[in-house]
């Protein structure tokens, strides 16, 4: 009997055959990040930290480095999300910190945005930037600013661009991970805030009042 003869003699009728397994749809919800959501971020941030080069972090982070963090960024009153699954898996991180302490940065941020390995490739990523980009404007935020490595971070890059991030620099061999040089490339967007004052470390800056230089 030929190869193909048999082949097809193994076929089932499609009478017999089991049903396709339908995959579960692809669902989350993006809402504030809260204390309890910081496990599963800090081990979605700690796989980027030990395995590529979107990180110039190379020492993992611990529980208690995200709560200091968590508990600045709320004090700032800066967007932090997550992307929950319908079983409360947390599938992605979206935040922003500030460019600087300086007082007259006030208004400008610098964001991050990490995915699970399994949420890759699903469009969650645009979904956690747009939300994050409204919820900035919501804040008072007029700068968004990614500073992305030239190397292995393309997709980050295309997602950037797709809404409406900018180029406005790059910075050679600035890095050195896993044995090679790597460099940053910046990206900019300008905002629409709603409203036209900003938090600065805990309390409300208005009009053409600055806080303390520095």
């Amino acid at each position: 009997m030929l190869e193909e003869e048999y082949q097809k003699r193994r076929v089932l009728p499609r009478h017999l055959r089991k049903p396709p397994v339908e995959e579960a749809p692809f669902a989350y919800e993006i809402r504030v990040a809260r204390e309890g959501d910081i496990p599963d971020i800090r081990e979605i941030y700690n796989y980027y930290v030990t395995n590529s080069v979107v990180t110039f972090d190379e020492k993992r982070w611990t529980i208690a480095q995200w709560r200091e963090k968590f508990a600045h960024l709320r004090k700032l009153s800066l967007p932090f999300l997550v992307a929950e699954s319908p079983s409360g898996q947390i599938l992605g991180y979206a935040l922003v910190q500030p460019m600087s302490t300086k007082s007259a940065y006030r208004f400008s941020v610098e964001n991050s945005i990490y995915l699970g390995h399994a949420a890759a490739g699903k469009g969650l990523g645009r979904a956690l930037l747009e939300a994050l980009i409204g919820e900035c404007e919501n804040a008072g935020i007029r700068e968004i600013v990614a500073i992305i490595s030239d190397k292995g971070a393309e997709a980050s890059v295309a997602l950037h661009e797709r809404l409406g991030f900018v180029e406005v620099g790059r910075m050679g061999r600035v890095g050195f991970k896993f044995g090679r040089w790597l460099g940053t490339i910046y990206l900019q967007k300008h905002l629409k805030p709603k409203k036209q004052s900003r938090s600065l470390f805990g309390r409300r800056e208005r009009g053409g009042e600055d806080g303390a230089g520095g």
